[in-house]
């Protein structure tokens, strides 16, 4: 039974910084998704508002009109925005503390942690609930330098990358698997930031918060583990921010740990500006998809849209646009699903193929 749940998303569900809980109403393996808390579209269902389908995960004005609502208290109390501000001001706290005194137990995915909080902590000792803070780097002890023992694994590998952060690279990886499975295929997925955790992914951590000698390390760790474990006909590896965003490491240590043979790369055409970096130009695809492949020893396979701002007409266009320039099949996992994406990976990896044939 999946443990009940609230998210906090106020004035931000269906935005950039609302990409945790954008993530978590659209799936979760780990959580019973209960509602969204967002006073701004409160009344609406999650889903219509996400994708245009409804989902059944309704949004609440407050954390008093969601238990009112359901007439007893969740488990949780998830913190679902994402912002690049890495503290909470004093409203924040107070909502925060409102949400313990329920008697919630409090999942964290700010890089600001909790369990270092003196006041958080008494209160948690006070309402009986614990605190969970998921981009807490593990002991030192307990992390993994890079060993080179992924170049002994014959699995296929492939990256989820993309030209921004928060455009859409984890959500199109959750699809893939999905699609991936649905076509007989053994598929497994690495999750590298705390969405995925908090999606109940089984394999990975958030990499963000690690120093960079760890970074490549633990991602190194995290699929040599699922291989083993798992046996798998496939991996997927969520990717984090961009290779060339100055900003982020992370995709850096993402193609140095996991060693994909394959990258699918995520570009929000409309996007003109890094998110939360307005004085940042977005670079463009062309030189993305040449810095990745000049980077790391592999290949942009396929190319997927995040179609924000976009008309149906405008997508479609440019859809066809990218394929006759790149050369690549390309499109929108929401919109148009994983087909040519399943099929770009057959072909990159013809062994799965038979896989396919027999299952």
């Amino acid at each position: 039974m999946l443990a009940r749940a609230l998210v906090y998303c106020e004035n931000e569900f269906g935005q950039i910084d609302g990409k945790v809980a954008n993530g978590l109403a659209r799936h979760s393996e780990k959580y019973d998704i209960l509602g969204i808390i967002d006073s701004t579209k409160a009344g609406l269902d999650s889903g219509e508002y996400l994708d245009g389908i409804n989902n059944g995960v309704p949004i609440f004005s407050s954390i008093e009109n969601a238990i009112d609502t359901l007439s007893y208290v969740p488990e949780y109390f998830i913190y679902g925005i994402a912002a690049q501000a890495a503290f909470l001001d004093q409203e924040q706290r107070e909502l925060i503390l409102s949400a313990m005194k329920t008697g919630m137990n409090f999942v964290n995915g700010l890089p600001e942690f909790f369990t270092d909080d003196d006041e958080f902590i008494r209160k948690a000792i006070e309402y009986q609930v614990q605190i969970y803070d998921l981009r807490k780097s593990p002991p030192r002890k307990n992390l993994h330098n890079f060993s080179g023992r992924i170049h002994d694994v014959k699995t296929p590998v492939l990256a989820v990358l993309g030209t921004d952060c928060a455009v859409g690279k984890r959500t199109t990886a959750v699809k893939l698997i999905e699609a991936l499975k649905l076509a007989g295929l053994n598929a497994v997925f690495i999750a590298t930031g705390q969405t995925g955790l908090l999606q109940g992914a089984k394999y990975g951590l958030a990499v963000d918060v690690l120093t960079s000698g760890f970074a490549t390390g633990e991602i190194e760790y995290a699929i040599l583990k699922a291989d083993r474990q798992e046996q798998p006909d496939i991996i997927i590896v969520e990717g984090q921010g961009a290779l060339s965003h100055p900003a982020y490491g992370s995709t850096s240590a993402i193609l140095r740990g996991a060693v994909p043979g394959a990258v699918i790369l995520q570009h929000p055409p409309k996007r003109v500006k890094h998110a939360d970096y307005p004085e940042l130009p977005m670079t463009t695809l062309a030189y993305e998809i040449e810095l990745m492949e000049l980077f790391s020893d592999t290949k942009v396979i396929a190319l997927t849209i995040n179609h924000e701002d976009m008309t149906d007409t405008e997508l479609i266009d440019t859809i066809e646009a990218y394929e006759a320039t790149f050369q690549r099949p390309t499109t929108d996992v929401l919109k148009y699903g994983c087909d040519k994406l399943v099929e770009a990976i057959l072909t990159a990896f013809p062994e799965l193929q038979k896989r396919v044939a027999t299952k």
